[in-house]
């Protein structure tokens, strides 16, 4: 039965309900839902029974069938009809078959588990007369109907290929950047095979730079992503194109720890740079999704916030490295209490330097309202000195820190890295890398040579600071909450621990940043809980094989 007729059917029994026939109107609904299970036979009267509950095993079983059949004939609307949001699985079935010319589809289900049925594609992709076997596995799972009680697909654009997501869609053509050769800072050949993390990333410079690395383009099985700018993802390569040569920042050797690092803890991310010339080392992310949470996160950076608020607090004049920072058990601005984590013991008597090292958050919370500081005085601090904020072009998007000026209580959280400050493992390594050298040297993946784009400025800072900044960071490395992180690594070595409470999260994010010698690093993973518990381990890594 054809979708008009059906349609019509609907029409007449909704006629036929008003008139009150029940007889008539339950065995048509009967026979669109499934028919027959669950009660009333042909001679049984009464308004139309809607279920409810998961669906059966049987259910399960029929409505995959069906949708598989629809799905392998090519019948995109028959297929959508078996979901449970038609409007937005037809589109997407359609170009399947059209856009994306794939045929001879076979689809071979798994076993059931519950309600979620795991299977097998296998079709051809053909394309101006060159043709390739496409194989994939992906997953459903059956839902009830909300309206209908009927057994129905959960829709998700997964459904149709595991790496699609809402509003892409599937695409053979050809490809709409040439293909590149991604190669580390001495020449050796960066591939998404041996540097999984980098998938997302070399897919996004060979959008931005695939047209300017010298190469012809192929013809591809792409997901074209609804985000604007956003490259596509190839996934079948019918017509190889000629490769373009990209040259990175990156160092393969970095890269490598960072990928083996960050596989220890889950969600976790890091970035390690080139202080004296911004030049991006290593970006590596362990998580669920594709997103470049290194280059893209936006979370608060705990307590390694502090080396941007004790610089404000030493180029205001309102305390030095051996100046006074008491720490006492807390400190309340504004009726908001702030504490210290638990058992610090407090010290009336310490330094800047003493606070610090030992991540007191009372100390920094008791000087924000010294003269001259103000509301703005963070943000031009983070702005002005460390360029965060600023528009940087690293080469692909990132997000460059959010210090906003603040008021209130978020005023004093701001300082100790919560309130509505954002970052990033990126943003982090560079104010390490300002920090210790006084030069903010804004970080990049690819030569600005090679498209002429202007990287972002700032003015940095004042020698004297950025000397007490690195020595506060070596007595960390060595005497405080990053010790046991940092211990073994030789050279000239600094770091800052930080934990960010999150709310709905029982257990604070893990975060750290640190140098040794000419190299920066910082990581972040979630619910990691003490900066030196998660995240230290990774940046230590990474400095121990970058340095």
């Amino acid at each position: 039965m054809g979708k008009g007729v059906k349609t019509a059917v609907i029409g007449g029994v909704f006629a036929v309900m008003v008139g009150g026939a029940g007889y008539g109107a339950y065995n048509v609904v009967s026979a669109l839902n499934g028919g027959g299970d669950g009660g009333g036979g042909t001679g049984s009267a009464g308004p139309a029974e809607v279920r409810s509950g998961p669906p059966s095993a049987d259910e399960v079983k029929e409505t995959t069938g069906r949708f598989f059949a629809a799905w392998e004939k090519g019948d995109a609307a028959d297929a959508a009809g078996y979901t449970n949001n038609d409007t937005a699985a037809e589109p997407l079935l359609t170009a399947y078959a059209g856009a994306a010319h794939i045929s001879d589809v076979k689809i071979t289900p798994g076993a059931a588990s519950g309600a979620t049925v795991p299977y097998t594609v296998k079709a051809k992709v053909a394309y101006d007369g060159k043709s390739k076997p496409l194989t994939y596995k992906s997953e459903l799972t059956v839902v009830r109907g909300v309206t209908t009680g009927r057994a129905l697909v959960d829709w998700q654009p997964s459904v149709i290929h595991p790496e699609l997501q809402r509003d892409d869609t599937l695409v053979t053509e050809e490809s709409a950047n040439p293909p590149i050769e991604a190669v580390d800072r001495n020449g050796t050949v960066l591939t998404e095979e041996k540097y999984p993390s980098l998938g997302p990333i070399l897919d996004a410079l060979r959008g931005k730079y695939g047209d300017k690395a010298g190469g012809t383009p192929g013809v591809e099985l792409a997901i074209r992503h609804a985000a604007g700018g956003a490259a596509d993802t190839p996934l079948l390569t019918l017509v190889e194109g000629k490769p373009g040569k990209l040259e990175t920042t990156l160092s393969a050797t970095a890269q490598a720890a960072a990928e083996k690092a960050v596989k220890l803890y889950a969600q976790s991310s890091v970035v390690a740079v080139k202080p004296s010339t911004g030049e991006v080392l290593a970006v590596a992310n362990n998580r669920e999704d594709a997103f470049n949470a290194a280059f893209e996160g936006t979370v608060a950076p705990g307590s390694t916030m502090k080396i941007i608020t004790a610089a404000m607090l030493i180029d205001n004049g309102v305390t030095s490295m051996n100046g006074p920072a008491p720490c006492d058990n807390t400190a309340v601005w504004q009726s908001q209490t702030f504490k210290n984590l638990t058992n610090m013991q407090p010290n009336e008597n310490a330094t800047l330097a003493n606070s610090f090292l030992r991540s007191c958050n009372t100390a920094f919370v008791k000087l924000i309202d010294e003269k001259p500081l103000t509301d703005e005085s963070l943000t031009t601090e983070a702005q002005t000195r460390f360029g965060i904020g600023l528009d940087w072009k690293t080469g692909v998007v990132s997000f460059d820190g959010r210090v906003p000026a603040s008021g209130g209580p978020d005023r004093a959280a701001n300082a100790i890295g919560q309130g509505q400050v954002q970052m990033n493992p990126l943003n982090m390594a560079s104010v390490t890398a300002t920090a210790i050298t006084g030069d903010f040297r804004q970080p990049y993946l690819v030569s600005p040579q090679l498209d002429d784009r202007q990287l972002a400025t700032a003015k940095g800072l004042p020698y004297n600071t950025a000397s007490q900044l690195k020595q506060m960071m070596r007595l960390t490395a060595t005497q405080g909450t990053a010790q046991k992180a940092m211990a073994g690594l030789g050279g000239d070595i600094g770091a800052k621990t930080g934990s960010a409470e999150v709310d709905g999260q029982a257990v604070s994010n893990s975060w750290f940043t640190g140098f040794r010698d000419d190299v920066s690093a910082a990581a972040m993973t979630e619910e990691g809980g003490h900066g030196g518990d998660a995240a230290g381990p990774i940046v230590a890594a990474v400095l121990r094989a970058a340095g």
